[in-house]
C-alpha cells in the first residue's frame, strides 16, 4: 500500500535533530521492506490555534512511502518516543499499482504551483452558485478536498468552526466525507482551527 505520513516538530529544532529524525523515519520504512517515495520539507508555520503548552508554530516534515502495516508500526513508534515531535499523521493513499500516479499528484501545499491551484479554491462566488444550484463543486472542477492544503476545503469551515451540511455545501455525499476526513486530519496536524475557519501560515 502507499502511505503518506507528516510529522511537526518544535520549530527551534536544529538541522542535527532535523537530520536525524529524518534518518530515522526513513530507516523505519526501509527496514520494514518499505520504499520511499518523496520526502519534502514544508518548512516552519504558524498553527491555525495554539497547540498544547502555548505553542504557536512548528516545522512540518512530509514523507509518502510504500510499506506495510508493520513499516506503519514502526513510524508510529519512533514518533511516539522522539521528544522533538510535537503532532503526526499516517494516511493510506491507495495500492501500489497507484503509485505511479499518486507521486505525480503530489504537490507540497507552500509551492508556486499549489499557489496558482488555491486561485481556483478561492473562487467564493463560483461555490456559492454551486451551493445554491445543488451541483457538486469537487465533481465539476475533478479534484479532491486534500488535507495538506486548507484551500481546498477551508470555504466548508463556518467562522464558528462547523462544517457545512451536504445540504448547504451542494456536495455529493463521497466529497461531502472525503472533505469532512479532510478537515479533522488537518486539524490533528494543526493546519485549521477546531473553533474557526482560521488556517494556518
Amino acid at each position: 500500500m502507499i502511505y503518506e505520513t507528516a510529522v511537526v516538530v518544535r520549530p527551534d529544532a536544529g538541522d542535527d535533530v532535523l537530520a536525524k529524525l529524518k534518518a530515522n523515519i526513513k530507516d523505519a520504512i526501509t527496514s520494514t521492506n518499505g520504499e520511499l517515495l518523496v520526502e519534502d520539507d514544508w518548512g516552519v508555520k504558524t498553527f491555525a490555534q495554539p497547540m498544547e503548552g502555548g505553542k504557536t508554530q512548528g516545522r512540518y516534515v512530509y514523507f509518502m512511502y510504500k510499506s506495510n502495516g508493520q513499516g506503519n508500526t514502526e513510524i508510529e513508534r519512533r514518533y511516539r518516543i522522539s521528544e522533538e515531535v510535537m503532532r503526526f499523521i499516517v494516511v493510506n493513499l491507495g495500492t501500489d499499482a497507484e503509485a505511479e500516479k499518486i507521486k505525480k499528484d503530489y504537490k507540497n501545499p507552500n509551492s508556486r504551483s499549489a499557489d496558482a491551484d488555491r486561485g481556483r479554491f478561492d473562487a467564493e462566488k463560483e461555490k456559492k452558485l454551486f451551493a445554491k444550484r445543488s451541483s457538486c463543486w469537487f465533481s465539476a472542477k475533478k479534484t479532491q478536498p486534500d488535507w495538506k492544503d486548507p484551500n481546498t476545503y477551508s470555504w466548508l469551515v463556518n467562522e464558528f468552526g462547523k462544517i457545512s451540511p451536504a445540504r448547504v455545501t451542494g456536495l455529493r455525499p463521497k466529497f461531502q466525507r472525503s472533505a469532512t476526513r479532510a478537515i479533522k486530519q488537518a486539524r490533528t496536524m494543526g493546519l485549521i482551527s477546531f473553533l474557526s475557519g482560521q488556517i494556518a501560515r
